[in-house]
């Protein structure tokens, strides 16, 4: 069962407060989600975080495909726990009637915040949990797995411009709008870009708790 458009947005918010705390606790002095402000910090940027004197702009793409576990991916209640695709979902059109671009190829992010994160809980419950302080929101949410990456978004942008005709369109609906998206095996991201520059963070969240 695909996860449906409401769904991957609670997915996206729980993912925006998860990274928000973990740059807090790794030196950061401010951390702010900026999602909802939309183009007051520029296109496609959903966390603006503030590291000494440098203010960075970024863009989180949560994706919940990511797991491993059979009877997890088999459970019809956990719509935020899919089955592993090895993929970067890049969307190259936001929407199919305007064709306006992507935000792969848009976003004036600095850095791309690509989050596989596989949430073994019906997302009712974290929608509820997204209601509370992050410090309830850490203790409680069933991360079953979870691997951060952190892309650059420029020289991304321009790879991908060049190269997403090479993958299958796959249409995605987020808020009502239809978009397209491609997804793109991570070692071909990663051997079409400069060495070093796909970083895997590993799992973030276990760290959280301390």
């Amino acid at each position: 069962m695909p996860a449906e458009a409401g769904d991957l947005t609670i997915l996206q918010q729980a993912a925006e407060r998860i990274i928000s705390r973990y740059l807090l606790t790794n030196g950061a002095v401010r951390a702010d989600v900026v999602s909802h402000a939309t183009g007051v910090h520029g296109v496609g940027v959903d966390i603006v975080v503030v590291e000494g004197s440098l203010a960075r702009r970024l863009k989180v793409k949560a994706d919940p495909y990511c797991g491993t576990d059979s009877a997890l991916i088999a459970d019809r209640d956990l719509a935020l726990y899919r089955p592993d695709a090895q993929c970067f979902a890049l969307e190259s059109v936001a929407n199919t009637q305007t064709r306006e671009p992507g935000w792969t190829l848009a976003s004036e992010a600095m850095d791309l915040y690509y989050y596989c994160l596989a949430i073994a809980q019906p997302a009712e419950e974290v929608a509820a949990l997204l209601a509370e302080p992050d410090d309830i929101l850490i203790g409680e949410l069933a991360v079953a797995t979870d691997q951060l990456f952190v892309i650059p978004m420029s020289p991304l942008s321009e790879w991908f411009a060049a190269h997403f005709q090479e993958y299958a369109p796959r249409p995605v609906t987020t808020d009502g709008v239809p978009s397209w998206y491609r997804l793109v095996p991570r070692g071909d991201v990663a051997g079409g870009l400069e060495q070093g520059m796909v970083r895997d963070l590993g799992h973030i969240f276990a760290s959280l708790r301390g």
